[in-house]
């Protein structure tokens, strides 16, 4: 069993933040904000810029409405989008401060709030940034012209000092929490993938020391009965070769029978020289090895290479990349009309591999959720559903292998279900330099 082809600080990938998990969060400030807004100019009748407050609401509202009807519940927020968005959450909030009191304001920690999700959730370059605008923003809050809302004819004076000992205070608090945040969730993420490295190689072990016994006795216990099938199989093809209902099925009988025999022979045959020449195979081979077992159920497969096969790369064997592609192909062809079309391209930075079908395409609304665990998508008559948990394990082992993944239907003019896998080269080839 060759070890797969990526390590775990290579294929670590960035800690993302679920577009959902911010608009949830931005409808609770919405409900908060308007709350207070509400009690301080309707109860407490408090003078305050209530139509400048009520816009900067409607706002933040606004934005979070839009997102939520643009992306799917699923979509997962690159480190510059969620940068921006944070920001725009701090940059909202510190304008609602800033004509409500600024640092006299009650709520002006709320500031650290933005900074501390960056911290738990981003990389650090982000994060750092994020903070230094926090900070610019609680020293904007420091000189406000605005003051604080309360009792007509009282105005409410901050001293000097004591607004210095408020930023202060709300800087080192935006610091430490944003810190401590940080470094949780980073042991907590390096704890997890050393766990997960953990099994892989246990399981990896396991698997090493009962090869040989396995395929030992595999060989032996499938070999008579194989033998006595592929007789017989040539023997149905002899009298049904020519038969119009039976003879396409009986050949193909015959020929996979053919191909469990090449299998046993080459498990017995196999020696620990051979695996690390197997352990290495160009881009083409790991394709060819992913189309070979679905050539034979009547749908076409169409193979279409964008670049030069010398320059292709050459990895390792990964199971996991081997598993996933052969999945995403096999709902192809079971979904397919007549035809799959698998596009391969590697450039000098990238290499992808996109699975298309000619079938009805995914459900509207399923689309947004695909890739998620336990969801049912394209319906068959003939078919008990699928793309649950498969599509799910697949989805998972590919991007640990350091891909992405997209989902998409055809045009009008060419329907059908398009799965898009993209690699940075250097995962994918070992003769790059990382």
């Amino acid at each position: 069993m060759a070890v797969p082809a990526f390590n775990a600080h290579e294929a670590m990938t960035i800690r993302t933040l679920r577009l959902q998990t911010i608009v949830r969060l931005r409808w609770l400030a919405v409900g908060g904000q308007s709350i207070a807004v509400v009690i301080v100019a309707f109860w407490l009748k408090f003078p305050l810029p209530l139509a400048a407050s009520c816009g900067l609401i409607a706002f933040l509202a606004w934005v979070n409405a839009y997102l939520t009807v643009r992306y799917p519940a699923a979509h997962r927020l690159e480190p510059l989008s969620a940068f921006a968005l944070l920001g725009l959450d701090l940059a909202q909030l510190t304008a609602l401060l800033f004509i409500t009191g600024g640092l006299a304001n009650p709520f002006a920690p709320l500031v650290c709030v933005p900074v501390i999700i960056s911290s738990a959730s981003q990389p650090k370059r982000q994060s750092i940034a994020l903070a230094c605008m926090a900070v610019l923003c609680i020293t904007a809050l420091a000189f406000t012209p605005f003051p604080l809302p309360w009792y007509p004819g009282i105005l409410l004076t901050v001293p000097s000092l004591l607004t210095a000992g408020v930023w202060f205070a709300i800087v080192s608090t935006t610091a430490f929490a944003a810190f401590y945040i940080y470094r949780v969730s980073l042991e907590a993420s390096q704890l997890s993938e050393a766990l997960a490295a953990t099994e892989l190689v246990l399981q990896r072990e396991k698997h090493l020391s009962q090869l040989d016994g396995l395929a030992a006795a595999a060989a032996h216990e499938l070999g008579t009965p194989l033998a006595t099938i592929t007789v017989v199989a040539k023997e149905m093809e002899r009298e049904l070769g020519n038969d119009s209902r039976f003879g396409e099925d009986v050949h193909l009988l015959r020929s996979q029978s053919e191909r469990c025999r090449d299998i046993l022979r080459r498990l017995t045959t196999l020696s620990s020289e051979d695996e690390a020449h197997m352990s290495r195979l160009p881009l083409s081979s790991l394709i060819e090895e992913v189309m070979a077992p679905h050539r034979e159920f009547g749908i076409g497969l169409k193979l279409v290479e964008i670049g030069d096969r010398a320059d292709e790369p050459v990895g390792h064997r990964n199971a996991g990349i081997l598993y996933g592609l052969g999945n995403l192909l096999e709902n192809a062809v079971d979904y397919a009309k007549k035809e799959v079309t698998v596009t391969v391209e590697h450039t000098s930075d990238k290499v992808s591999v996109t699975i298309e079908d000619d079938g009805t395409g995914y459900a509207p609304d399923v689309l947004s959720r695909i890739g998620e665990p336990y969801v049912t998508q394209r319906q068959k008559a003939d078919s008990a559903g699928g793309l649950g948990l498969g599509l799910f394990i697949a989805k998972t082992l590919l991007e640990r292998s350091g891909a992405r993944l997209f989902f998409e239907n055809g045009g009008p003019e060419k329907p059908g279900a398009r799965v898009r896998v993209e690699w940075p080269r250097h995962l994918m080839d070992t003769r790059t330099p990382n």
